[in-house]
């Protein structure tokens, strides 16, 4: 099982597959970009060129034990042309990571047991892994990413006005989800479910103004909303499954 390929070597994916690495994996990494080609290779990673929405085969890609998908394409169809290739193929595991965008904002906090919005192609996707019995899958769904390049205090700067001010924050940083990934591949945590997001919760007022201001930017302009809409998602199942303890938890010490 030391064998390792990760879909989709970006923001997620190619320090995730840098972190499998340096754990001893073998890894192979893929990109829709040939330019980027070389790029992963410089580092270690094997890589690959491969765009579920073309339906090509991708046998070599999938010569592995575990596959993680990171990639962003909610597209259904090649999905299920993926799903038909890995089913044929050596990979035994797989991690999807999914969204908790899933969720409905109904005022409510929402666990992994919560109704989701059916009509999110994510939902279906999650569900093609779900039932596939010829490999067994793990589905995450991350909060709000931050890390690295990728700072709130860089979103809304074009001047639009931030919604929702009293509603809440749901963020994880990619250093909590690359390990929770290792967790799970390391307590051999297969077929679940996971809500992956900090525990702390501020309102997005309170976050973005002090995102921005920690940067010396401007504080945000906010709109005036009649009707909060919001959601918290919780973490509780992911704490207690795997023991994870969250690196950045405080997310007004980002």
């Amino acid at each position: 099982m030391n064998n390792i390929s990760v879909l989709g070597c970006g923001w997620l994916g190619k320090p995730l597959a840098i972190s499998f690495l340096e754990a001893g994996f073998i890894v192979k990494g893929s990109t829709t970009s040939e330019e980027k080609m070389t790029d992963l290779a410089s580092v270690g990673i094997e890589p690959y060129l491969v765009n579920i929405s073309e339906f090509e085969e991708f046998d070599e890609f999938l010569n592995t034990a575990i596959l993680v998908i990171a990639i962003t394409s909610k597209d259904v169809d090649g999905f299920e042309n993926l799903i038909s290739q890995i089913q044929n193929s050596a990979v035994q595991k797989v991690i999807f990571i999914s969204s908790t965008s899933v969720y409905p904002r109904i005022n409510k906090i929402m666990t992994e047991e919560d109704a989701v919005m059916t009509k999110n192609p994510l939902v279906a996707i999650e569900n093609l892994f779900r039932e596939n019995t010829f490999f067994e899958t793990t589905i995450i769904r991350f909060a709000g990413l931050f890390g690295g390049e990728r700072h709130p205090a860089n979103w809304f700067k074009d001047g639009r006005k931030i919604p929702q001010p009293k509603g809440f924050v749901n963020m994880i940083h990619r250093e909590d989800c690359i390990e929770i990934i290792h967790e799970i591949i390391n307590q051999n945590c297969w077929n679940e479910t996971f809500n992956a997001c900090a525990t702390h919760h501020p309102t997005r007022e309170e976050f973005y103004v002090n995102a921005r201001i920690s940067k010396g930017f401007a504080a945000p302009v906010f709109e005036e909303n009649d009707n909060v809409e919001w959601k918290i998602i919780s973490s509780k199942k992911i704490q207690n499954v795997l023991g994870y303890e969250f690196i950045h938890d405080n997310l007004m010490k980002i």
